[in-house]
């Protein structure tokens, strides 16, 4: 087994190659076997999505796990959403078979060993060194299968309150896995809505399901203006992310869908601290501060954003790559589909269009999240350089989360991603010359030190 398919979030790999039936069995073995030995568990949970490995993996898991001795709760094809919902209502822990936004050859395992979130950083480096350990349980668990969708679907609508403007919404679920669920849902709810893409297809045959890159909503975008519609909405491969288009066919960023959230509830929740991760927009704390808020600027990574959320009992928190947690009004399960309901409330209860709504929030010229091939061996390195020589010009520095350097003018971050073999850069400035100066000066660092390491 491949020691490099452990990451910071979870366990990621392409198939058949690093991610196949024998590593999922072995994987199996070691989860069931961890449960029992050290968390005291007999029974867990298993979902998968859409992928077309997905299937084969599940079974080749499921076997190890009950070879193990633990019991399984065998979900089959779910979301990831539907699997934390699935978790949540038992009360125990879980693996969920997914390679989220990645290539449509890769797969992987999210896995729980608590209640806040999936496993992370040291958990999962904890984890490793006992799977390759191979110390495993023996045992004869068993399977027992269930279906939760009619219950996922009242437990998201309990968490909505529409008003009386009726909104048309087109929604992209890019052939990933929230096309065996998004149609109950919004025929559920009083919102004009077409689905675009809605074959379930794991070789995604229409466009790559990560919403956040632009060039994947491109479909969306035509669409919204071709029929006139109040909204657009797209989510990832399993479902755990929000990407949006306004009426004029724009990406809306997810850090200023964030805005008119916390706006929405600020008056409403006790606790009025909200986190984001160091590749949101600097308009985000500016709004916060300016409505008698506390803002966290946090680590990107579902696991910790989500985590650090419980673990602060904070109402509402997010990412720029589209990760929103809501906690003002239900349990979160870090849903897309949730979110979208929640931004198609907002929109039922005003005239205003979307883009009206965000028309007053504080000007920034940023660029996307900038991506660098860079070998998963030196990645870190190259960070580390890069920290090293802005510390040495004696600049403001983040390093919760690889470096976000604050200047007076704007911000750059460069960080390693965590689940690729790629550096990340984005920049955010006052102008666009200070923008450009900001990118080329940590583009040249970024090339320097990849190539040096």
């Amino acid at each position: 087994m491949d020691p490099n398919i452990f990451r910071e979030y979870d366990i990621r790999g392409t198939y058949p190659d690093t991610i196949n039936e024998n590593v999922a069995y072995t994987i199996g073995r070691s989860y069931g076997s961890y449960l029992k030995e050290k968390l005291n568990q007999d029974t867990c949970v298993v979902s998968y999505d859409n992928r077309m490995s997905s299937p084969a993996l599940s079974a080749y898991l499921i076997k190890g796990i009950t070879d193990s001795g633990l019991n399984v709760y065998n979900y089959g094809l779910t979301t990831t959403p539907m699997h934390y919902y699935a978790r949540y209502i038992h009360n125990l822990f879980g693996i969920m078979i997914t390679a989220s936004h990645n290539p449509k050859d890769d797969n992987g395992f999210k896995f729980s060993f608590d209640n806040l979130a999936n496993a992370r950083g040291d958990m999962i480096k904890e984890f490793r060194d006992y799977t390759f350990a191979g110390n495993f349980t023996s045992g004869n668990g068993t399977v027992s299968s269930g279906n939760i969708t009619e219950k996922y679907i009242e437990f998201l609508r309990y968490g909505v309150e529409l008003g009386r403007n009726k909104r048309k919404v087109v929604i992209d679920v890019g052939n990933g896995t929230t096309s065996i669920i998004a149609r109950k849902i919004f025929e559920k709810i009083n919102v004009d809505f077409e689905i675009l893409f809605e074959e379930s297809d794991g070789n995604f045959p229409n466009h790559h399901p990560d919403p956040n890159v632009e060039e994947n909503m491109e479909a969306l975008k035509k669409e919204v203006l071709r029929v006139k519609a109040d909204l657009g909405i797209a989510f990832d491969g399993d479902g755990d992310r929000i990407g949006i288009v306004n009426e004029l066919g724009q990406v809306v960023p997810a850090d200023h869908f964030m805005i008119l959230i916390i706006r929405d509830i600020i008056n409403k929740v006790k606790n009025k601290t909200f986190l984001y991760d160091v590749k949101c927009t600097k308009a985000l704390q500016d709004e916060i501060t300016r409505l008698g808020g506390t803002g966290i600027c946090y680590r990107t990574g579902a696991s910790f954003t989500q985590a650090k959320i419980k673990e602060d009992d904070l109402p509402f928190g997010g990412e720029y790559s589209g990760h929103i947690y809501f906690r003002d009004k239900i349990a979160d399960v870090a849903s897309g589909i949730y979110a979208g309901l929640r931004l198609i409330e907002l929109l039922s209860k005003t005239s205003d269009s979307l883009s009206k709504m965000l028309s007053n929030i504080p000007k920034y010229y940023s660029t996307p999240e900038i991506k660098f091939p860079s070998d998963d061996n030196i990645k870190f390195d190259v960070i580390k350089n890069i920290k090293d020589y802005c510390e040495s010009q004696k600049w403001s520095l983040n390093t919760i989360d690889g470096v976000r350097v604050n200047f007076n003018n704007g911000w750059a971050l460069v960080r390693a991603s965590n689940t690729g073999p790629t550096i990340t850069m984005r920049c955010e400035a006052v102008n666009e010359n200070d923008l450009q100066n900001l990118q080329t000066i940590f583009t040249n660092l970024i090339n320097t030190y990849n190539k040096a390491s």
